[in-house]
């Protein structure tokens, strides 16, 4: 028993930060982050028996372990009266050099914390997790139209936050 709790801080110390800073884009503040990152911990160490690592590197499991608890976290608090229904979606690819790239971690996560609910949630999993649009309306029992919709938003507000940043910082 003792070599598991081991293991199991082995694991905690190593991938911390990184659960972390993903509870950290799903929660809106600190403390709903600190709620949906241990609630992540609990389910990733309730369910470690079930990783098989010729299915996935741990990593992989224990991210797709921590959306699937912050989904459940954020569910319980009636999130889903915060998307907004759309019969079609206005999706918009561009081609330009992806803004979020140039972003620093930090300044990517509190941008990410301020989108409203729906936007924030959609973001995060296509953008940052790379689920694609069928899995995230499954997921959160949504349309994909309402998912594109969604994504479409939030990368047309995180667009407002960053040139409003980078006037605000040409300024001073």
């Amino acid at each position: 028993m003792l070599g598991d709790e081991q293991a199991q801080r082995s694991l905690y110390d190593l991938y911390r930060t990184k659960w972390y800073m993903m509870a950290m884009r799903y929660g809106k503040n600190k403390t709903q982050a600190e709620d949906i990152f241990q609630e992540g911990l609990i389910q990733i160490f309730k369910d470690l028996h079930q990783f098989d690592e010729s299915k996935a590197a741990f990593g992989t499991w224990s991210t797709q372990v921590l959306v699937h608890a912050a989904i459940r976290y954020l569910k319980k608090y009636n999130w889903i009266d915060t998307l907004t229904e759309m019969e079609e979606a206005l999706f918009i690819e561009s081609n330009e050099e992806n803004i979020y790239d140039k972003l620093a971690a930090k300044e990517l996560t509190d941008m990410v914390q301020n989108l409203p609910l729906g936007y924030r949630l959609v973001f995060n999993m296509y953008a940052l997790e790379g689920y694609k649009h069928r899995e995230i309306a499954e997921k959160l029992g949504i349309t994909e139209g309402t998912s594109k919709s969604q994504f479409s938003k939030a990368k047309r507000e995180l667009q407002k936050q960053l040139e409003l940043q980078l006037t605000n910082s040409n300024h001073e």
